[in-house]
């Protein structure tokens, strides 16, 4: 049998890398931190390593249209499992890998010790997450939201307490829900169209029925409910602040990171399936998406304005980022859709560092302050320090204020950081789309964007004042050299989004325009062909 290309098996090393660490890994004894440490650490920068290098072949189109397929068993889609890369996907690997070892740094002195099997869980966790980006099935993508959520409930629960028992079982019961309507439709699109492989059933929408479009309309709206209760679309978000405020501060980071999965979801299968080979279902959907969108951008800014505690805020905050993104797809024009993914990019990193930058400012306040900080603001009591004059910041109160400032400017969007340029840029590209007359959906948006943005930066600020100003720090907090890494590394990517924003928005140009040509996906991805079997010689006596 002819082997295949180097370059084509390293598509399927992001799923089979994790699930080989995190098994190894389970018989080893919770008293070896080190050497778990070790393994995951590994496996982070090499699941790092390979998403940049997926990223180089794709956007360096070494593969035909810069789309990489990998055929399971040797089968041709749509009949086997099929494994496709191209420049969204493996961004979205590159930014799962980059998430994940700054987590991964972030637990090593003490969180991945307060539970059992912190490390294989987290392995899986990857694993589910690479898959679901990697695969082009809608079976397949079940089974590694699956893994996924698996390994997040155990997560969600690490580090036991009454406070995190209850979020958790909200959450398990949530994304059960969820799991059952994913199934049911999926279940329905395969009745109407009798494929789940995304890129056949996109060149086979066009050529249904009217019963069968009905059938799988019906089918794709239970699916998007699925996608969308992953997504946190308002009103089915509901469980994301509470989980999000209860989780350990590495399981927040990495639940932004989850909530965008559910946006991909959304983004992968609609623009190839009700994309421009379409048909009559050109499009279904992409309005309700836009008016979902911004009804939750809404609920994220009226929710962080009535949030006091910092995990709260970063759910609403990511509430805010989804709808943002929701709204975007709606939109599902060229310049509006790489703006959007630049600012998918930007928030996410912000708010994982958010995450677990909140985890290290409560070290900064002895107990009592919070309680004491809302009686002073709601009585109007002022605090005078002693000795306001000449007195030094020592480093590490420094850091955190300065991260802490970073994270808070990109979330909301002010200048001059990757916030402030995804926004800018998503006004000029909604206002430069129809320059003759503005569609007063673009303008709900904007104004809705705007109106986020100043939420956040109210929410935020009124935060920072209680952390680091009516806190009464005697003593800087104990600040671990790795969690220094953790956020310091995720801030100062945000920061180079900023300064190297137009090499960014050339690759995401890229990667929009071959989103929107569906139909040169499709081919791309069902004209792969098997691996071919060689005549064996005959041996002559």
């Amino acid at each position: 049998m002819t082997a295949l290309p180097w370059m084509q098996h390293l598509v399927v090393a992001p799923v089979l890398l994790p699930l080989i660490v995190g098994a190894l890994l389970i018989p080893v004894s919770q008293k070896r931190h080190q050497l778990k440490f070790a393994f995951g650490l590994g496996s982070g920068v090499l699941s790092w390593v390979l998403a940049l290098a997926l990223l180089l072949l794709a956007d360096g189109e070494r593969w035909p249209a810069g789309i990489g397929v990998y055929l399971a068993a040797n089968w041709s889609a749509p009949f086997g499992i099929a494994l496709v890369v191209d420049r969204l996907s493996a961004l979205m690997l590159l930014l799962t890998a980059t998430i994940a070892l700054a987590v991964m740094l972030f637990s090593a002195r003490r969180w991945d010790r307060v539970g059992v099997s912190f490390h294989s869980l987290f392995q899986f966790l990857l694993m589910g997450l690479n898959g679901a980006f990697l695969t082009h099935d809608l079976f397949n993508l079940f089974v590694f939201f699956e893994v996924m959520l698996a390994a997040s409930y155990g997560l969600v629960l690490h580090g036991y307490n009454l406070r995190r028992i209850q979020a958790g079982m909200q959450y398990i019961a949530v994304n059960l829900v969820a799991s059952l309507l994913f199934l049911i439709g999926v279940a329905l699109i395969y009745a109407a169209s009798g494929t789940l492989n995304i890129a056949d059933l996109g060149m086979r929408v066009a050529t249904l029925g009217a019963q069968d479009r009905w059938l799988l309309q019906i089918g794709a709206s239970v699916l998007a409910l699925a996608f969308l209760t992953k997504g946190a679309m308002w009103p089915l978000g509901f469980w994301l602040p509470t989980t999000y405020a209860s989780a350990s501060a590495p399981v927040g980071a990495m639940l932004v990171l989850m909530t965008k999965v559910g946006i991909y979801a959304v983004l992968r299968v609609w623009l190839t399936v009700f994309g421009d080979q379409a048909g009559a279902l050109d499009g279904f959907g992409l309005a309700a998406l836009s008016a979902g969108g911004m009804a939750t951008l809404l609920f994220g800014a009226i929710g962080m304005l009535a949030s006091q505690d910092g995990g709260r805020m970063a759910g609403f905050g990511a509430i805010i980022s989804s709808g943002t993104l929701l709204a975007v797809i709606g939109h599902s024009g060229s310049a509006v859709l790489a703006s959007g993914l630049y600012y998918l990019l930007g928030s996410t990193l912000a708010m994982a560092a958010f995450m677990l930058l909140i985890e290290l400012t409560e070290r900064i306040r002895p107990p009592g302050s919070a309680l004491l900080a809302l009686t002073m603001e709601a009585f109007a009591i002022e605090d005078k320090p002693e000795d306001p004059v000449g007195v030094g910041i020592p480093g590490t109160l420094a850091f955190l204020g300065l991260s802490f400032a970073a994270c808070a400017l990109v979330i909301a969007g002010m200048p001059p950081l990757a916030g402030f340029v995804a926004k800018f840029s998503l006004f000029h590209a909604l206002l430069a789309s129809a320059p003759a007359q503005v569609p007063t959906s673009s303008w709900l948006l904007i104004a809705l964007m705007v109106l986020g943005g100043l939420a956040a930066i109210i929410a935020l600020m009124r935060l920072g004042v209680r952390i680091f100003w009516v806190s009464g720090v005697v003593a800087p907090p104990r600040l671990q050299f790795t969690e220094a890494v953790s956020i310091g590394g995720l801030v100062l990517l945000c920061m180079l989004l900023t300064v190297q924003a137009g090499t960014v928005f050339d690759y995401l140009g890229r990667t929009t325009e071959g989103l929107l040509r569906s139909g040169d996906y499709g081919q791309r991805v069902l004209g792969e062909p098997a691996v071919q079997r060689l005549p064996t010689p005959e041996v002559q006596r």
